[in-house]
């Protein structure tokens, strides 16, 4: 595996030893992953925010960068759990009203961001969507299993309208790969991930300008949009949410390599 090209062999070859239940098993996996298929894919799960996240070929691999945008969506939401608009919702007599809060993973691969957030904030509605039939499969068996719900359909196409003005938290992986650059990829995603996944049109924020122009609809007041993206594009992805209504600043995490710009939308007064 290693003369193959695999720069953690090793570890590798640990991880497909415990996944082969047989010689031959075993004999197939290696051949699969030194023939290029990410290691993801050919064990069948990915580990992501301390969770065993399903991978099916031809679907996008959660990347650990990715992370960042679970860590701000639940401190978004709140240690308690309950939804922003909640906390300062209007009052009867002297209890304060709680609704369940609300998050949507759009452009959602597997599904791992939203079912992490899940795993964090119990107890909350989550919907998860995306336009590649193979990764409304393998999110299907990631979603469902701890109560979200998966819809088909290009960004917010496919969302029950009943959720208009009501998400709390959407949250998006949206492809930003320049169009040109996907070529200087590495062979694991370029190959062996899906098109639509990576590319993000000629300077890779197609996707986030149309994100920022029909998240506003959806959010509660209060409501925020998280969108990863690369440092060299925060600017221009900031700027789509300003442009649509959206007050927006960016997060970065040197520990994962990530970058997340947060739009908010105003709260009521």
């Amino acid at each position: 595996m290693r003369a193959a090209g695999c720069v953690f062999a090793e570890d590798e070859a640990d991880l497909l030893l415990a996944q082969a239940r047989t010689p031959a098993e075993l004999t197939d996996l290696v051949a699969r992953r030194v023939g290029g298929l990410p290691l993801e894919q050919v064990l069948g799960w990915a580990a992501f925010a301390g969770l065993r996240v399903v991978v099916e070929p031809g679907v996008f691999v959660p990347r650990r960068r990715s992370e960042l945008l679970v860590r701000e969506a639940v401190r978004l939401l709140g240690q308690d759990g309950a939804a922003p608009a909640a906390r300062g919702a209007a009052r009867v007599g002297e209890a304060a009203v709680r609704r369940t809060p609300v998050v949507v993973d759009l452009c959602c691969g597997t599904g791992a961001v939203g079912m992490a957030v899940l795993a964090r904030v119990p107890g909350l509605e989550l919907h998860a969507a995306d336009l590649d039939p193979a990764a409304v499969r393998c999110a299907r068996r990631n979603v469902e299993p701890v109560g979200g719900h998966v819809h088909e359909g290009d960004l917010d196409a496919p969302l029950p309208r009943a959720l208009l003005g009501r998400v709390d938290v959407l949250v998006a992986n949206a492809p930003y790969v320049p169009t040109d650059e996907i070529a200087f990829m590495p062979p694991e995603a370029r190959e062996h991930e899906a098109p639509v996944a990576l590319d993000g049109g000629a300077d890779g924020v197609d996707v986030h300008r149309r994100l920022a122009a029909v998240a506003a609809r959806w959010l509660a007041p209060g409501g925020h949009l998280l969108i990863e993206t690369s440092e060299r594009q925060a600017p221009l992805t900031a700027d789509a949410m300003a442009r649509a209504g959206l007050v927006p600043v960016v997060v970065h995490d040197d520990d994962v390599d990530g970058t997340v710009v947060v739009g908010s939308r105003p709260a009521v007064r």
